[in-house]
């Protein structure tokens, strides 16, 4: 059980968001609440279908609920006296709002707070970074396996199916996402789902990630089948110095606002600024997305420990489109790219 210091405006929280609960406690059940007393004080509360995994997982009070996990932890919270309820605004839904502030004594007040335990999971601890770097590492693993078995001919929605068996196969319990695998013009479509086009000489755009152990990783890279022309060529040299660029502002301290800068940049500098429509990045690590933005009004300064993506890329439509994505650390000095698969234009 993580030690967290409670909000001074608050007696308890109930946490009632799952990636929050696992953070806090390593219970990974689909069914929980947790009653958070400060420090390393919390009671969980799960169903019967956890009773053993509770145990295995937790380290903190347990209690198996039968009758509903919400009258379970209002009895505590009426037992103990609680006068200042925190609870996540964002995740709680309206119903068990509703029921808490029905059941709850009338000198009981609920104390909505916004993204508190996200907060505290932007900076990871050397056991979360070791998870990342082993969740990166099984990705790019996957992908390197996959490429062997890539030809022309082959659908999208086939390939796509090769890298999650691949990801699979190497540990990983689960894409971190639907992965992209978008061919020719079709990857001018950033989050493009991948089909029964056929892959056909020309551009390929892969946007990969897993889930190992609980830990994101994610991962683009372009392939072009065949000769890459002169348009290509000039258009993926501004993506990675665009990338490069990015990478290269990250450090503590710096604004997340201030890394997307540099990316746009180098973009307008080729001329290819209103072609990049999306953000540099995001912070990932028990889910996919994840604070911190990397986008031009974000202004959150980055910390040793946080782990991000720089992803920008352009797009163009008729044509296609190229975006070169690595996970990155934010470490005491700088960064540390974690992605280890090759950057250099491919031709297949």
């Amino acid at each position: 059980m993580r030690s967290v210091a409670l909000p001074p405006e608050t007696d308890a929280l109930l946490v009632t968001r799952l990636h929050n609960i696992r953070y806090l406690t390593g219970f990974t059940g689909s069914n929980a609440m947790l009653l958070l007393l400060g420090g390393t004080r919390a009671v969980l509360y799960t169903d019967p279908r956890y009773t053993v995994q509770s145990k295995q997982q937790a380290d903190c009070a347990i209690k198996i609920a039968t009758g509903g996990l919400g009258k379970a932890a209002l009895k505590d919270i009426r037992r103990r006296r609680i006068v200042k309820l925190g609870f996540e605004q964002d995740h709680l839904t309206y119903a068990q709002y509703e029921s808490l502030k029905k059941e709850l004594p009338l000198s009981a007040e609920l104390v909505p707070l916004s993204g508190f335990i996200e907060k505290l999971r932007t900076v990871k601890d050397d056991a979360e970074i070791a998870l990342i770097r082993a969740s990166v590492d099984t990705n790019s693993k996957a992908l390197a396996n996959a490429l062997k078995r890539l030809k022309p001919g082959i659908s999208e929605a086939d390939f796509a199916a090769e890298i999650d068996y691949q990801n699979r196969r190497l540990g990983a319990e689960a894409p971190a996402f639907d992965t992209i695998v978008a061919a020719g013009p079709r990857a001018a479509l950033p989050h493009a789902h991948p089909g029964s086009t056929k892959i056909a000489p020309g551009m390929l755009l892969i946007d990969m990630g897993a889930f190992r152990d609980g830990y994101a990783s994610d991962m683009t890279r372009m392939v072009h089948l065949g000769p890459a022309t002169t348009k290509y060529k000039k258009a993926y040299k501004a993506v990675l110095e665009a990338q490069l660029a990015a990478i290269h502002a990250i450090r503590p301290g710096a604004k997340t606002s201030a890394v997307d800068k540099a990316a746009r940049d180098v973009l307008k500098a080729h001329g290819l600024e209103k072609e990049f429509i999306h953000s540099t990045g995001h912070g990932l690590g028990l889910e996919i997305h994840e604070p911190p933005r990397i986008g031009r009004k974000d202004k959150t300064k980055l910390e040793a420990g946080m782990a991000i993506t720089v992803e920008p890329g352009v797009y163009i439509e008729g044509w296609g489109g190229i975006r070169i994505e690595d996970t990155v650390l934010v470490t005491a000095t700088g960064c540390e790219i974690l992605t280890p698969t090759s950057k250099e234009l491919r031709e297949l």
